[in-house]
């Protein structure tokens, strides 16, 4: 049965703005993106669970939901690696499933997401750039739920919010390549001052300093910088800091 009276019609694009300025982190302006997307396909009798679907690589992340179950239904779709959102994300086209009881597109996954009580489903492709893909995911609880005014509305809203999450996303990767960054300096510095402190034990070259290192790591089967952490610990210096932020 076909829903009714949803609201389809907000203005995004400056809500959008207003949500990126009131937003502490980039986790909490997906989470009300979804939340509002969830809403604006929602009717009085179905409260339709939403979130956005992130592939990159070889991984598959709910980046924002609007319920813990909206997050549960998409970790079904995960296990089984096929779906109506997922293939939304790949295919860059919309996928909707109006009764998982007749889908026959994949049974397997239809079954399971039935036996969770939901009947329809619809995958909108989020316009992203470079290797990662995305979709916005709905489920409802009952058949026929989206009507082609609701997923036109999808298919705008996904658009519109295409740019702010390209932006979030740009956003993550540099905060996590910053997080790489200073791990990997952080690293660097302790086995250099580990090195430095092998190298006046022993009154050694860096060079046979860091043999030495790579030994024990090798004989111990433990990453190079566990073995310079502990030789700093025998010696009382503690962990290494970088001198910068």
């Amino acid at each position: 049965m076909a829903h009714h009276d949803r609201d389809t019609g907000p203005a995004f694009p400056a809500l959008l703005q207003d949500m990126v300025l009131d937003s502490d982190d980039v986790e909490q302006f997906l989470t009300k993106l979804v939340t509002i997307a969830g809403h604006s396909l929602s009717a009085e009798d179905d409260e339709v669970l939403c979130g956005i679907t992130l592939l990159r690589a070889r991984t598959k992340t709910t980046v924002a939901s609007n319920s813990p179950e909206a997050q549960k239904m998409d970790e079904v779709q995960y296990e089984f690696d096929d779906g109506p959102c997922l293939r939304a994300a790949r295919l860059g086209t919309v996928h909707y499933v109006c009764d998982f009881d007749t889908e026959e597109r994949f049974p397997a996954y239809s079954e399971a997401i039935a036996g969770h009580g939901i009947r329809s489903a619809l995958g909108v492709p989020i316009p992203l750039e470079g290797e990662a893909t995305a979709a916005l995911n709905f489920y409802s609880p009952l058949t026929g739920a989206f009507t082609g005014q609701a997923i036109g509305a999808a298919q705008q809203f996904a658009e519109e919010v295409g740019a702010s999450l390209r932006l979030a996303v740009r956003i993550a990767g540099l905060t996590q390549s910053r997080a790489d960054l200073r791990a990997a300096m952080e690293s660097r510095t302790t086995i250099d001052l580990a090195a430095g402190v092998i190298m006046g034990q022993n009154r050694c070259s860096q060079d046979a300093a860091m043999s030495m290192l790579k030994a024990a790591s090798s004989a111990r089967n433990i990453k190079l910088r566990d073995v310079a952490a502990s030789v700093l610990e025998s010696f009382g210096q503690g962990p290494s800091r970088t001198h910068f932020e």
